[in-house]
């Protein structure tokens, strides 16, 4: 039951923002299930391929959809991602969670600022928007796979800033793009022994079922208060990464003194 309801909070925010679920299902798994962060992260990529499936079937019955720029995010994507799950490996995390979480800030912050920032609001068409795109795919892929989640913090803002796609369409387009991303970030994770398979049966239900009631619910509010709300999310979410721990370094036990003998 608590997988279940483990799942069905990170579908529902996933699907309501155009995330993964990442960034609710990690720290739940850590804080109450006691999984490890790397086993986290590799079992939350293998639960967010179907948050991806089931979000992005909800975007497209509800007209918000984008196939050919998922298929570019993903055609890039699914090359970074096993390279991020390796990385993810040789790195301390804490160094990797702060600066990702000083970075998505900065992100949502810009995100608001969006109406007021009128040399990004024309969007890039074209040859541009296939770079943009392509470019977005290559981070985008890395991190999921680094990090655990589907990315959508990097390619819904780099879709509404740099593209002119609405809040609703990028979101739908993060979700699918994460399919693929997600499946090949996972079987690296597993490879390397970073998957929880016991917790699946629970989770992947309350993520398939959370992400329908989200999706659903996000076309019924106006884009600005989507838009609000993701940035909320992303905040929330970069400060918890800038306020990962640095391990303390090992105190070695000195040695007593012999005693003078007399």
């Amino acid at each position: 039951m608590i997988n279940l309801l483990i799942g069905l909070a990170a579908g529902f925010f996933g699907g309501l923002v155009g995330l993964g679920g990442g960034v609710i299902m990690i720290p739940l798994m850590v804080g109450i299930l006691k999984i490890g962060q790397h086993k986290a992260h590799g079992t939350s990529l293998v639960a967010l391929v179907f948050t991806g499936i089931s979000g992005a079937f909800t975007y497209a019955l509800n007209g918000s959809m984008d196939i050919w720029a998922s298929a570019l995010l993903a055609s890039t994507a699914i090359f970074t991602a096993r390279a991020g799950a390796r990385f993810a490996n040789a790195l301390p995390e804490w160094k990797l969670k702060r600066s990702f979480g000083g970075f998505i800030i900065l992100v949502s912050l810009i995100l608001l600022l969006k109406p007021y920032l009128y040399h990004v609001s024309e969007p890039a068409t074209g040859w541009l928007e296939m770079l943009v795109l392509l470019s977005t795919g290559i981070f985008t892929g890395f991190l999921s796979g680094m990090m655990g989640v589907g990315g959508g913090t990097i390619m819904v803002p780099s879709m509404v800033l740099l593209i002119g796609f609405t809040q609703f369409t990028a979101q739908g387009c993060s979700l699918l793009a994460m399919v693929p991303v997600g499946i090949v970030g996972a079987y690296t994770h597993w490879r390397l022994g970073n998957v929880n398979t016991s917790i699946l049966p629970g989770l992947i239900p309350g993520i398939l079922l959370g992400t329908y009631l989200g999706g659903s619910l996000a076309h019924i509010m106006t884009e600005e208060a989507l838009r609000v709300i993701f940035a909320a999310v992303l905040i929330w979410t970069g400060v918890r990464y800038l306020r990962a721990p640095k391990p303390q370094p090992d105190v070695k036990s000195i040695p007593a003194e012999k005693e003078d003998r007399s």
